[in-house]
């Protein structure tokens, strides 16, 4: 017999208890990927060449891994909501100690450096996954219709990006000893709310059966034969890199094709993170008339037309570009909130929800695939176009442009044409519900 999750009453106190983990989540996640290549160029001399070797293998084997990742969650959960507790905790441990080993090494012997890093960021890597993982599978186990759902994956995105906003002022701010306090108080903080928060129920004691043979290793490959997660995946995948390209290339387009000073560089970035923080609450009310699906294609549009406004942009058009941020900012705002809770219903109407781990393995591979596949597609023709950095060239230019405004517009267009195709228009995902019981007043 398939096991069905049951539906709960979801209060802000709720929200505050599930969504905190986030915080830290995202917090870690900047200084990984924008402070460390930089710190250990400058601090510690690695060549450049090394370093990008280094980056490459670590993210690779860190997407390979999270579907497996994924199967474990599954098995821990077939278990018992404190299982996933305990083992949650271990991993807190680890990408503690893995963060604060990467930027205070014990050696600075330029062998003994890189094997340091290396074996630092494969653990902080495998421990961020996996309490990751289960934190998202823990949210799409609690059941609900659109509205309920969008609401646990909007407080666990919308602290996520008050942690990412965070993350971006502190290091410069207090320095790599303080944010590392306080990335460690965040973390601690958040876990211990997550202790607190709404628990799903165990596979097991739904079902009966004995937990070791709930989740045999074929069921990780499951998800992938399921149409509905094949067509959200498709969807997601498209928009998510019309997202990632721009974000690849956006400093590029501040300092060549703006001409912007150095000192609005995280001005533009905390607008935009912000924007995107403030903008759930706005998106969360509109599913309630559109729906999720429809939501998320109000974003994509939105999107679209802010990068065709920004392709008008040329030198000193500072304010214009600030505009801009806070728009786009407010579109990554579904991006973030609503695919994941489209997901969620999609976990639901399969018949093994219980495999919610595996879903969330596969869908953060296709997240980090998304980031390396904007890095090929974008990077490569800038440079097949002429663009270099600091070039003010006229074709240069143009390449930038191309690359920074209408490329993420025809990535856009092409996943709103598909969400509108396989998911809107059949009313496959739209239609699921669990039936829940009435929000309480004070939601959101």
């Amino acid at each position: 017999m398939s096991a069905r999750i049951s539906p709960i009453v979801f209060s802000v106190r709720d929200g505050w208890c599930y969504g905190l983990l986030g915080l830290p989540l995202a917090f870690v996640a900047l200084p990984l990927y924008v402070v460390l290549p930089n710190y250990y160029a400058l601090e510690f001399g690695v060549p450049l060449a090394t370093l990008g070797i280094m980056l490459l293998c670590a993210r690779l084997l860190d997407a390979v891994t999270d579907p497996l990742i994924g199967h474990w969650s599954d098995t821990l959960f077939a278990r018992s909501s404190r299982t996933v507790l305990a083992w949650g905790a271990f991993a807190a441990v680890v990408l503690a100690l893995g963060f604060g080993a990467l930027f205070f090494p014990l050696t600075r012997e330029p062998s003994g450096l890189i094997a340091w890093a290396s074996a630092a960021l494969v653990l902080t890597y495998l421990a961020y996954s996996t309490l990751s993982v289960a934190h998202q599978s823990w949210g799409a186990r609690l059941g609900g219709d659109e509205v309920l759902r969008s609401r646990i994956v909007g407080w666990r995105e919308g602290l996520g990006l008050a942690g990412v906003v965070l993350a971006s002022v502190t290091p410069v701010a207090l320095g790599l000893p303080a944010t590392t306090a306080l990335f460690v108080l965040t973390l601690v903080l958040g876990f211990g709310a997550w202790c607190l928060a709404p628990r799903p129920a165990s596979i097991a004691s739904l079902t009966h059966a004995p937990a070791e043979a709930a989740m045999p290793w074929r069921s990780l490959w499951l998800p992938l034969a399921e149409p509905a997660f094949q067509r959200l995946l498709a969807v997601f995948m498209l928009s998510g890199i019309g997202s990632a390209i721009p974000a690849t290339l956006v400093l590029f387009f501040v300092q060549d094709r703006l001409q912007a000073p150095s000192n609005m560089q995280p001005v533009f970035l905390g607008s935009y993170f912000l924007s995107a923080a403030l903008s759930i609450a706005f998106w969360l009310r509109l599913v309630k008339q559109l729906g999720l699906a429809r939501s998320w294609l109000c974003g994509m549009l939105l999107a679209t037309a802010v990068f065709v406004w920004a392709a008008l942009l040329g030198p000193g058009d500072t304010t214009e570009f600030l505009f801009l941020c806070v728009l786009s900012g407010i579109a990554l705002g579904t991006d973030l909130a609503l695919p994941g809770a489209l997901l969620a219903g999609v976990i639901a109407a399969t018949p093994r929800p219980e495999l919610a781990g595996s879903y969330f393995g596969w869908w953060n591979f296709a997240t980090k695939l998304n980031l390396a596949l904007a890095a090929g597609v974008s990077l490569p023709l800038l440079a097949l176009f002429g663009y270099t950095p600091g070039s003010r060239s006229a074709d240069g230019l143009q390449a930038l442009v191309v690359a920074y405004c209408l490329l993420p517009c025809l990535f856009k267009i092409a996943s709103a044409a598909l969400l509108y195709l396989l998911i809107i228009r059949p009313g496959k995902v739209q239609t699921v519900s669990l039936n829940p019981p009435s929000l309480p007043k004070d939601a959101p």
